[in-house]
């Protein structure tokens, strides 16, 4: 019996690593700050069309309304209560998204804040998504309800109530994390109330979680909210299926805290990937793409099936959270559409794709005084709709990287290359590199400053190949070049050091 016990709990655990995506998708996209009704529309339209596996939303629950400075992005990871309202949308609409998206295959991932409700010093009042009273003063926040006695503001050791040193283990997870008032997660009742609001969530029918700033969480207190979770629901999931979980661990080394601490509940985002491919794509300090022969656990980052990898998120693009100015994003575009080429081709990790939008940077002494700019909206706050332009790009200032075409065909080479072994892969030394994903899909970089023309072996069928770079199949023809893999499985390759995207990447449901 204990042995079946046992065998049960590690079945229980291992589910939450697997991402519940639909047969053949292999990748979800974080739709930052859209609103549901937008993102309904996107998985019918859109997502599900071009094989997404799903969607992280923003935090769906109600936070403080910040107005100096207006309507900052992060005000959204500051809880005030768990009820469904935002000015993404509120409840009805929540459920809505939820259901279309489901319907067409495409699930959802939460971003959930459980970690701390608003700053220390954000007063009290009605000042919320919900308009739901808080005292953040005296610790109150009634429409949870949680009273001072659910913080750890007496665990806290420092003078100031702020973690000050992040290699004190103690400091980093029950102090305050920038003011922001640190829930009591020893609690049963803090546990009770954070699985109730993520139960709830499983009910409308989400697929998992992004656990925001699990770090600065006792990896055993997130096990015991997480072992309270019920499994997804049906008919959209399997029987037993359990929710995904990721968690938000930034771990660059040199920190006594590390993913590894949190591989039991989950999988862990690897925040090493984009920062040092980054590096990498850019050609500091010496580094080569060929140096990326060994990728993924050679470089020192976690297992492959504890990973949760992205080349920016919305925090590393406005230079938060890791990575620093290595980090690429759409403000690089030809070089970001490399590294996220590298990544989606790459079979290292679960891949997550970002999509954004723009706001006025302006940099004073290597600083981004914007960096807070909130999204696009209207002067009454409330957020602007996500509108789709002729050419299929968005408006409104949204940005839409998932709607790139290098990006979407790059999502739908991973899905055609699933399960295949990294092979053929090939360096000059330099920073032309190439690699295939068994016999069905190949890709190659020129990021040199010369051109490139090499015959390669592909490990590909013989055939005629349409690109998915500067082009794509579309009916008997190819919109842009086209690759010749002759009996032998070899190709000539020739890209312009010039080129627009200075890559190619053929599949074999790419061919005439």
């Amino acid at each position: 019996m204990k042995a079946f016990l046992l065998l049960a709990a590690i079945g229980l655990c291992s589910a939450q690593y697997n991402p519940n995506t639909k047969s053949g998708t292999t990748s979800i996209v974080h739709l930052f700050e859209w609103r549901w009704a937008d993102i309904a529309l996107e998985c019918e339209r859109y997502l599900a069309p071009n094989g997404f596996g799903g969607v992280q939303i923003s935090p769906p629950n109600e936070n403080i309304v910040i107005t100096n400075p207006w309507r900052p992005w992060w005000e959204r990871y500051q809880p005030i209560s768990y009820n469904l309202c935002t000015r993404s949308g509120y409840y009805d609409e929540f459920k809505d998204m939820v259901t279309r998206c489901n319907n067409v295959g495409v699930h959802i991932y939460v971003d959930a804040v459980v970690n701390h409700m608003c700053g220390s010093g954000a007063g009290f009042g009605n000042s919320s998504t919900c308009g739901s009273y808080f005292n953040a003063e005296t610790r109150d926040f009634p429409a949870v309800p949680y009273s001072a006695w659910d913080f750890n503001d007496g665990k806290c050791k420092t003078g100031s109530g702020e973690i000050e040193n992040y290699h004190d283990v103690t400091q980093v997870r029950d102090c305050r994390l920038v003011s922001l008032l640190d829930l009591a997660l020893e609690k049963d009742y803090v546990r009770s109330k954070v699985a109730e609001y993520m139960n709830e969530l499983i009910d409308i029918g989400v697929a998992g979680f992004r656990i925001d700033a699990s770090k600065h969480m006792w990896p055993g207190d997130m096990m015991a909210f997480l072992d309270k979770l019920k499994n997804l629901t049906t008919p959209w999931f399997s029987t037993g299926s359990r929710p995904f979980i990721y968690q938000e661990v930034i771990d660059l080394g040199g920190e006594s805290i590390k993913s590894s601490d949190y591989f039991g509940n989950g999988r862990v985002t690897e925040f090493k990937y984009g920062a040092k491919l980054g590096t990498v794509i850019r050609k500091w300090n010496g580094e080569k793409m060929a140096y990326l022969k060994n990728w993924g656990e050679g470089w020192g980052f976690m297992p492959s099936d504890r990973a949760l990898v992205f080349v920016d998120n919305h925090d590393t693009q406005r230079g938060h959270g890791a990575g620093g100015a290595s980090i690429l994003t759409f403000w690089d575009s030809r070089l970001y559409k490399m590294a996220l080429g590298f990544m989606l081709a790459h079979p290292y990790g679960f891949t997550r794709v970002m999509s954004s939008y723009r706001w006025p940077r302006y940099f004073e002494n290597g600083k981004d005084i914007n960096d807070w700019v909130g999204p696009p909206s209207s002067e009454d706050g409330s957020t602007k709709p996500v509108t789709i332009n002729p050419d299929s790009t968005c408006g409104n200032d949204w940005v839409c990287e998932h709607r790139w075409r290098q990006i979407k065909n790059m999502v739908i080479f991973r899905n055609v290359a699933d399960g295949q072994p990294f092979s053929n892969w090939w360096d000059n030394d330099s920073n032309q590199v190439a690699f295939g994903r068994g016999n069905r899909g190949f890709i190659i970089f020129n990021n040199d400053d010369w051109s490139l023309n090499v015959n390669l072996q592909t490990g590909l069928p013989a055939g005629i190949y349409c690109d998915v770079i500067s082009g794509q199949k579309e009916g008997d023809h190819c919109t842009g070049i086209q690759v010749q893999v002759v009996g032998d499985g070899t190709a000539n390759f020739q890209i312009s050091n010039q080129a627009e995207d200075p890559f190619i990447a053929i599949h074999v449901d790419a061919t005439l």
